[in-house]
């Protein structure tokens, strides 16, 4: 029985093309020794005999975790003329070492070179030879720190509100310094996966449903779609045609991508100080994040062109976000939030006095996250009813299209405040996520609590925010106009 990718994991792997890579990473940056077991009472010489991490160390934790994340070992195998949807098979020739990584920067590594050198490593596109994952341990940190880059296909993680499958990220990560060592599990790869038997499958799957055979190969992603041209247009067209009849999102630069290169920065800003401009305005947190980044929006708008009262830029935010029967502390909160409903709002960048815009991105956001139009369940592919993606490049392209102008930017916001995490016993001292920046989206941003502060991580496409950088700074100028004023 084959393990075929769902419709959505489907969707995503199709996605992916020379200038549009769907996967997305996490940036954890550790202290330099680890904490001890004996607390901090323990003696210098205990000090002492503690050791960095190191690659070795590094490539035994993962190979210990990755009975965790069983995809983490499986390569995605397309079918034959593209008659079903891909399956998963394990890896018969799986390598650790291909995937986990040593990196460094010139000493002391500032903020900008990392930045720049996780630019460099997310702008590469991931082997679809080989499991679809990377993992960088990165020395010559300032202080001595390390940091430890990950990098994962989207089509690797279902959505977390229907799995438990994790990022490699969260599956290397402790709440404790002294975490047990989870039983050694010896894997063998399964029987492989062949071509010939991929098409059988197929080919019986398809004559149990003759329609969807027809559709497949009329539309679908195999050689013999000649006339998916002519679909593609009608497609187009229709594309069209519900932009107009919509509600749209402002025209802006933020809704094209031409290049495959990608720069990333961040910054941080303490959440006890966002926490007393909620409560002295009567808004929530998330509000006050959100005011950040319309902040940042602002700011870069400006840098480039003149900015008029009124103008917005439209944001695509996670709905737990606004939800008021969502805890502020779940049970195991996650960085990514995957796969969560979401619902687009307004951020006020015409705005220029910074209190205002607060109470302004306060009240749209509470506006819209109660209006039908407004919500949205993501990315989706077309047809997954039908049992198999019927024409996978089509329904990538037609979800491109339909999606250009429904928002300007994407802003992923973590399910809640992590408490401390540990990696070999390094705490982490700051988390960052790397979210997916897909086709004709210039921008994604997303947001982590963690640690008593609220990480800001920018992926961009370098084509179109060249200045990308400058960002970080808005963040931290756009913190302190809302904590001054």
């Amino acid at each position: 029985m084959v393990n075929r990718l769902s419709p959505r994991d489907a969707m995503f792997y199709f996605l992916d093309e020379s200038h549009s890579t769907t996967h997305l990473g996490a940036l954890l940056i550790l202290e330099p020794t680890p904490h001890s077991p004996a607390g901090p009472d323990a003696s210098d010489q205990d000090s002492s005999d503690r050791q960095t991490l190191d690659y070795a160390g590094l490539v035994d934790l993962v190979e210990n975790r990755l009975q965790l994340a069983p995809r983490y070992r499986q390569v995605v195998r397309e079918v034959t003329l593209g008659l079903a949807r891909p399956v998963w098979a394990d890896d018969l020739d799986f390598d650790i070492n291909f995937h986990i990584r040593r990196s460094g920067l010139p000493r002391p590594g500032t903020a900008d070179d990392l930045a720049d050198l996780v630019s460099r490593i997310m702008s590469r596109p991931l082997d679809r030879t080989r499991p679809l994952w990377e993992m960088y341990l990165i020395e010559g940190l300032a202080d001595g720190k390390l940091a430890i880059l990950t990098k994962s296909h989207r089509c690797l993680l279902a959505d977390e509100e229907i799995s438990d499958v994790r990022e490699i990220s969260q599956v290397i990560c402790d709440e404790v310094p002294d975490a047990t060592r989870l039983p050694d599990d010896v894997w063998m790869p399964g029987p492989p996966v062949r071509g010939t038997g991929l098409l059988i499958d197929a080919m019986a799957e398809a004559f149990s449903r003759p329609g969807d055979l027809v559709d497949t190969m009329v539309n679908g992603n195999g050689v013999v779609a000649g006339i998916r041209s002519m679909v593609e247009t009608s497609a187009r067209r229709v594309g069209g045609v519900v932009q107009q009849l919509t509600d749209s999102a402002p025209q802006s630069p933020l809704n094209s991508g031409s290049t495959s290169t990608r720069m990333f920065t961040a910054a941080r800003v303490p959440r006890r100080g966002c926490a007393k401009v909620a409560d002295r305005f009567g808004c929530t947190v998330n509000d006050v994040e959100l005011a950040i980044i319309t902040g940042v929006m602002r700011k870069w708008i400006l840098s480039v062109d003149p900015v008029a009262a009124g103008d917005t830029v439209r944001a695509a935010v996670p709905l737990g976000a606004r939800d008021p029967g969502v805890d502020l502390i779940v049970a195991d909160p996650g960085w990514f939030g995957l796969g969560k409903p979401s619902f687009l709002t307004d951020l006020p960048v015409g705005e220029a006095n910074p209190t205002v815009r607060l109470a302004q991105v306060a009240g749209l956001a509470n506006r819209y996250a109660q209006s039908p139009r407004r919500v949205s369940m993501g990315a989706r592919p077309l047809f997954p009813e039908l049992g198999v993606v019927p024409f996978p490049e089509l329904s990538s392209r037609a979800f491109r299209s339909l999606n250009t102008r429904g928002f300007n930017v994407p802003v992923s916001i973590g399910d809640g405040p992590v408490a401390d995490r540990y990696v070999a016993g390094h705490a982490v001292e700051e988390l960052y996520t790397v979210p997916v920046l897909v086709d004709q989206r210039a921008l994604a941003i997303s947001v982590v609590d963690y640690d008593d502060h609220l990480h800001f991580g920018f992926v961009a496409d370098r084509g179109v925010i060249a200045d990308l950088p400058a960002m970080a700074d808005y963040v931290l100028e756009s913190y302190n106009e809302l904590t001054t004023s």
